[in-house]
């Protein structure tokens, strides 16, 4: 009975449906008259037959017929009163078995049905929201966002535009409302003026709409969007957005920024604040053979050892893990201490390979923006790109196919150190990224993800590193959130800060297990204000200190999970 004012409410919520009503009382009306004529007609023909029977009698025997249960106590004798019969049951065969649930179903069960529908997908969020996040479109990069949210317990809507799409995020465990994501209206409902955040990642030209739509009202709502366009980047700001992300632009800079390149020195792939995390091969160096204890490097340089690639997969690194010739280290500590770690190792460079270009493959958005790097940084490369009209400088580009091992050879693929694989298609990296392994089992090979899930395929596939762009956007608007500095790392290696726990107050570093039950590493814990990097295992947790810490993002939901507080 509770969804009675929504099913009343839904019926008479159009005018065709009103003028359907119109339709039943018609209906109810003709049975109510067949009934009492077939009962009126039940005592004449019977009178006629020599039978006697009450008119209560005639009214039992209409509706037992009409419904077809034919109990079979009354029956008619002669053939006009089986003509009767079989005229009466027909009639209730189509009036009652097939008209009537048609009714009941269309209006009855349907409005209550799409009522419930409907309460699953509101399209308004109650007076009391606050700190939320509303989000204009659902895709790989706001679903990743969505994971990251509901880790931390933040709530969040995404305006749906057709109630059909809702329902199909409902099924997904998505919360989701219906509303037009350019009308002032929808945001005002879903309480935009309490919202902690509101992302839109629509195309340039909506995520403007929305911008001034917004903007028009609450001067100081904080909206982020996404820019696909360099040129939109201007619009976007001068509409109002808080902050415009260029994904495209990051995504080859974070790529760019984890190729070797031929060169053993380390690359600072992140940082906050004073805090920088960095990559290092330690192809060709003294380090190769020796184990994380045997290594010193915190007590020598200050850097602590906080992971280690191997073929893509992260490895937390206990004090025997052993460094091999294709391990690649990831420290956190100073700039200095970083500084010093390559003064010593910088005369180890054996594996540097003067005038080998890094082969990119696809020119692209995210393969300029690698290209643009490599100019700031004096790395050689070469793009290989299947249309001509992207040609900016011949000099830089190889036109063909990157499976066909003569465009390969036109671009030094023996020689070359690296190449990074960037097309927008999963499927085409996954194919490119088997294919170059199999060719070179010694080169560095680095792929762009649009999706999430196959991330693992690429690394199966023979990628040393991987990066998600799905991910990279997510943690970029996750991280603005938060009013923290962007620090992009690894796909599926993640940096984040929280506020200690209080199940770890008065506990040391190396009493409180961290390491151990979750995989997450601190590199930083800041006391009243001021920051130690890469503090000591004796150092005490206290009230109202702030943990920084990395880890993969398993490692970060184990911490979430066995840290509640």
């Amino acid at each position: 009975m509770k969804f009675l004012p929504a099913v009343i409410s839904t019926v008479f919520a159009s005018k065709i449906t009103k003028a359907n009503i119109g339709m039943v009382v018609k209906y109810l009306i003709l049975i109510i008259a067949l009934i009492t004529l077939y009962s009126v007609l039940f005592h004449y023909i019977m009178a006629a037959e020599g039978q006697q029977h009450s008119w209560v009698t005639g009214l039992y025997w209409t509706i037992v017929t009409m419904s077809t249960l034919g109990f079979g106590d009354i029956t008619f004798t002669s053939d006009l009163g089986r003509g009767f019969s079989i005229l009466v049951l027909l009639s209730g065969v189509v009036l009652l078995l097939i008209m009537l649930p048609f009714i009941f179903i269309k209006f009855f069960l349907a409005p209550w049905m799409d009522a419930q529908a409907r309460s699953r997908t509101p399209r308004e969020l109650p007076s009391d929201t606050r700190n939320h996040v509303i989000i204009t479109h659902y895709d790989p990069v706001t679903a990743s966002l969505i994971e990251k949210l509901e880790g931390y317990k933040k709530q969040y809507v995404v305006v749906v535009e057709e109630f059909p799409r809702a329902l199909e995020l409902y099924d997904k465990n998505i919360h989701a409302a219906v509303g037009n994501i350019d009308d002032p209206e929808t945001y005002s409902r879903l309480r935009v003026q309490n919202a902690a955040l509101v992302v839109a990642t629509n195309s340039d030209q909506m995520n403007t709409n929305i911008t001034l739509t917004l903007r028009e009202d609450y001067e100081f709502l904080p909206i982020i969007t996404t820019a696909d366009s360099p040129h939109s980047v201007d619009i976007l700001q001068l509409a109002g957005s808080s902050r415009v992300l260029q994904l495209h632009d990051l995504l080859g800079r974070s790529l760019a920024s984890w190729t070797v390149a031929g060169d053993c020195k380390s690359n600072v792939i992140g940082r906050y604040q004073q805090l920088v995390i960095a990559q290092s091969p330690v192809i060709g160096t003294p380090l190769v053979g020796q184990t994380i204890a045997q290594s010193s490097l915190r007590e020598t340089f200050g850097l602590t050892v906080v992971g280690i690639w191997k073929r893509g997969k992260f490895l937390v690194p206990r004090p025997d893990t052993a460094i091999d010739r294709s391990s690649v280290l990831v420290f956190a500590g100073t700039e200095d201490a970083l500084m010093k770690y390559d003064e010593v190792y910088s005369f180890y460079q054996i594996c540097k390979v003067a005038g080998d270009p890094v082969i990119i493959v696809g020119g692209g958005r995210v393969g300029q923006a690698i290209a643009a790097r490599f100019e700031e940084s004096d790395i050689p490369y070469l793009i290989i790109e299947k249309n001509r009209r992207r040609n900016q400088d011949e000099a830089h580009f190889v036109f063909g196919d990157a499976a066909d091992i003569q465009t390969l050879e036109k671009a030094w693929f023996e020689k070359a150190p690296a190449a990074l694989i960037t097309s927008h298609d999963d499927a085409t990296n996954i194919y490119l990224t088997k294919y170059l392994r199999s060719l070179r089992p010694d080169m560095q090979i680095l792929s762009r993800s649009s999706e999430d899930r196959n991330v693992t395929t690429l690394h199966r596939a023979g990628a040393d590193f991987v990066m998600s762009y799905a991910s990279l956007g997510s943690n970029a608007i996750f991280n603005y959130l938060m009013n923290e500095e962007t620090l992009l790392l690894a796909e599926g290696l993640n940096f984040f800060h929280l506020q200690a726990p209080r199940s770890l107050e008065g506990k040391t570093l190396a009493r409180s297990g961290i390491r151990e039950k979750t995989g997450c590493t601190v590199v930083a814990l800041v006391h009243k204000g001021e920051t130690f990097i890469n503090p000591e295992p004796s150092r005490q947790i206290e009230k109202d200190d702030e943990l920084i810490l990395i880890g993969t993002y398993d490692a970060e939901n184990a911490f979430l999970n066995e840290y509640p507080d």
